[in-house]
Parts: C-alpha cells; sequence; structure tokens
C-alpha cells in the first residue's frame, strides 16, 4: 500500500484550520455588530430621554401659566361716580374712575382694614388690568350703571403665585412679596369661595406687558403671522422658478456651477449675518420701518431661499426621466413638459421642503434682533408696517425679567412655539405621504 505523501495528508488539516479561521471571523462579525446595535440603541435611548426631559421641564414650568388667579369682587356700579349726568356719553364713561369701584368693593369684603398702607395692602391682591376689566364691561353694556355686581376681577401676580404654590408662606415677610396681613385675606377668601384659578384667556387676548399677570402673546403671535406671510410669498415662488431653471432649463456651464456652489454655501451661512444684510439694505438703504414684519419677511426670505431651492431640484430631480422622454415624444415643448407633468409630480416635495423651511424661519431670533424686532410692543399689530416682535423674540425678552411669573409665561410660549413647529412638520410629513409617487 502507498503511503500518503505529505501534501495529501496535510488537506484535511489545512481545511480545518479554514474553517475555525472563518467561524472565528464570523463570530468576531457577529460580536461587533452586537455591539454596534447595542450602541445605537443606547444612543437613542439617551437622545430620547433628554428629549423627554426638556419636554417634561418646559410642560412643568409652562403649563401653570394656561390658569390664572382671579378674585370675586362685589361692584357698586355708582351712577354717581360713572355716569353724573346720565347721558351715557362714551367720553365720559370711558374716563371714569373705575379703580375707586375696585377699592370700594374690596373694603366691603374686609370692612375692618383701616389705615392708609393696610388699604394700599388690600387694593394690591387685584391687578391695575381690574379697573380697565370694569370699564370694558360698562362700555359694552351701560345697562350696568345703577346694579350691583360680583365680578371676578384679575388678581396680581404675586397672589397668583402664592396661590400656585411657589412663595413659601412659612418665610419672613421680609423675604416674601406678600405681607402676612394679605396671606390671611387670601386664605380668608378661599375659605369664602371668592378666589380661584381659571383659564387664562389673557394670555392669548392680550399684547406685552411689565406686569406678569397681563402679559400675552397675541402680539408676538400676530407678529409672527404677517412675517410668516411675507416669507412664503416672496421665497416659494422665487425658489420653485429658481429650481426649475436650474434643474430643466440653464444650460450646464461654468457660471450655473458657481450658482448652484453659491446657492449651498447660503444655505450653512449663520442667521445673524442675514440680519446684518436686512439692516444694511431693507432698513439703512431702502428705509423701511423698523420692528415692521415686512422687513422681518424679507430677511427670512432671504434665509429660507437656499432651503427651498435645494428641496425644489431634490424634488425634480426625483421625478423619472421617463416622464420627461414620453412628454416630449408626445410632441410637448419643453415648457409644457415641465410645467404639465413634471412640475405637479414634485410639487409635494417641493411643499415639503417649503413648509420645513418655513418652520425654521418661524423660530428664528437672531436676524430679527438685528432689524429691531426685540423692541417693547405693547399694541397687538394690525397690518405688514405696524411694530412687532415675533414668537422666538418674545420668549428672548420674558426670559430675561425677574418675575418668578414670567418663568411660567416663557415656558407656556415655548410650549405655543414647539406646537407650531411640530404642525408645521407634520403638515409636511402628511403632504408627503399624501401626494408621493412611487415609480
Amino acid at each position: 500500500m502507498n503511503k500518503p505523501t505529505a501534501r495529501e495528508g496535510a488537506t484535511p488539516l489545512r481545511g480545518r484550520n479554514i474553517k475555525t479561521i472563518v467561524n472565528a471571523g464570523l463570530a468576531r462579525r457577529h460580536a461587533a455588530e452586537r455591539r454596534f446595535r447595542w450602541y445605537g440603541l443606547i444612543a437613542i435611548s439617551l437622545g430620547l430621554a433628554f428629549v423627554v426631559l426638556m419636554f417634561a421641564n418646559i410642560i412643568g414650568k409652562g403649563s401653570p401659566a394656561f390658569w390664572q388667579t382671579y378674585i370675586r369682587v362685589p361692584i357698586s356700579f355708582d351712577a354717581a361716580a360713572l355716569d353724573p349726568e346720565g347721558k351715557r356719553d362714551p367720553q365720559a364713561l370711558a374716563s371714569a374712575d373705575y379703580a375707586a369701584l375696585v377699592r370700594a368693593g374690596l373694603r366691603q369684603m374686609f370692612p375692618a382694614v383701616e389705615g392708609r398702607l393696610p388699604l394700599r395692602a388690600l387694593s394690591a391682591l387685584t391687578s391695575s388690568d381690574a379697573a380697565y376689566e370694569l370699564q370694558r364691561r360698562v362700555q359694552d353694556n351701560p345697562g350696568l350703571i345703577g346694579t350691583q355686581q360680583e365680578v371676578w376681577l384679575l388678581a396680581s401676580a404675586a397672589v397668583d403665585t402664592f396661590v400656585k404654590g411657589n412663595i413659601d408662606r412659612s418665610l419672613p415677610e421680609a423675604e416674601r412679596p406678600l405681607k402676612d396681613s394679605q396671606i390671611e385675606w387670601i386664605d380668608q377668601l378661599r375659605a369664602a369661595g371668592k378666589i380661584e384659578r381659571q383659564f387664562n384667556a389673557v394670555l392669548f387676548r392680550n399684547g406685552d406687558s411689565r406686569e406678569p399677570e397681563q402679559a400675552g402673546i397675541r402680539g408676538a403671535l400676530m407678529g409672527s403671522f404677517f412675517t410668516l406671510v411675507v416669507t412664503f410669498l416672496l421665497s416659494f415662488p422665487i425658489g420653485v422658478a429658481t429650481a426649475v431653471y436650474l434643474e430643466e432649463f440653464a444650460p450646464k456651464n461654468r457660471w450655473t456651477d458657481i450658482i448652484e456652489v453659491n446657492i449651498n454655501n447660503l444655505a450653512a451661512v449663520p442667521s445673524i449675518v442675514f440680519g446684518l444684510l436686512g439692516l444694511a439694505v431693507f432698513i439703512n438703504f431702502f428705509g423701511l420701518p423698523r420692528s415692521a414684519p415686512l422687513v422681518g419677511g424679507l430677511v427670512l426670505s432671504l434665509m429660507t431661499l437656499p432651503v427651498i431651492i435645494i428641496a425644489g431640484r431634490a424634488a425634480l430631480t426625483s421625478v423619472p426621466p421617463s416622464i420627461r422622454e414620453a412628454a416630449l415624444g408626445m410632441g410637448a415643448s419643453k415648457l409644457q413638459m415641465v410645467g404639465h407633468h413634471v412640475l405637479p409630480l414634485a410639487m409635494p416635495g417641493m411643499l415639503t421642503g417649503s413648509i420645513i423651511g418655513m418652520a425654521r424661519a418661524l423660530g428664528e431670533s437672531a436676524p430679527l434682533l438685528m432689524i429691531g424686532m426685540v423692541a417693547f410692543i405693547v399694541d397687538v399689530p394690525k397690518n405688514f408696517l405696524d411694530p412687532s416682535t415675533v414668537l422666538p423674540v418674545q420668549i428672548y425678552l420674558w426670559s430675561d425679567l425677574p418675575e418668578r411669573a414670567f418663568v411660567e409665561r416663557t415656558s407656556a410660549a415655548i410650549m405655543v412655539l414647539l406646537a407650531f413647529m411640530i404642525l408645521m412638520n407634520g403638515l409636511a410629513i402628511l403632504l408627503r405621504k399624501r401626494f408621493e409617487r412611487r415609480w
């Protein structure tokens, strides 16, 4: 019998070695994949944990701002004080001393209070807006004159903060904004059912104010609305037209390459640079009014245009070439091919990019600070040229104020801003899913 050669004897051993090496390599690869999967899960979990923590913090601080403390005060609408001539003249009704009616009602509730300082402390339980509330009621319904009514009046910020449990009553009197006597009156009002928390309509009805209980976001909401209208009306048609030209009609040469590179670079430029550009061009050169939504919309249009152009070009690129070839093969001109076939199919993607760009514009504050929209604006803007501010700038202004009640309103305004941004991003996803075409 012939003995196996060295080569023949080594073959099974070499096969076993290769199999062992392959199995070991597979085990290492599988272990690496498992580690990578765990790294991803840990990263996602950390990200979600921080997001949940952030939202919990904002909601925890902001939700009390949607409720405000009111005091039920007996008000005697004395005709001799409000309308002594009995003519129901609107000017006379507007100039009457309604604060005296509030003071008289509070004294009626606490007849034992005497002295100038105690009476002043008693009057401080209600907001200065209480007199204006009575004025609005009498102007809307002059029939109240000569009657006795119990009216829910807005409490002061200190009372509201105390009722919400944010003032420690065990602190010394000098270290809290309420006196011992005021806390005793609040306890009596609670026991009598004459103080309660109601939905804070003031937050959505008023503009900004130095008094926390009277401050609202309506002015900022209207300013954001006017600004976004200008931004959309300018950036969307210009951005779509630019995307269509660059993708469908522009020749591929050095100049179009330069334009494309600059558009991509503009998308990464810090937003404050656009604010400086708007300050130099729209305000200093063209003389447009500062703090106006028109100027804010122009500035945000410059910032949003690159995003819309890039998204529009991507949407046009996603349309299959067969659509273009079929339209041209049927005798359509290039303009008809783009307008009747390509653009309708790419429009959902363009709208999605535009909405995302508008959501980014809604959350911007740096460029608007440069054009004066950081001013303290009390009146609610009524048109595109009225002085106004926007919601992110309003949040910035309130966050710098020391009163505890403004902390709640800052977080509440952040909640409203996040709600609008989530709504806009959700609308973009809905449009993409609704009109998405698959080829």
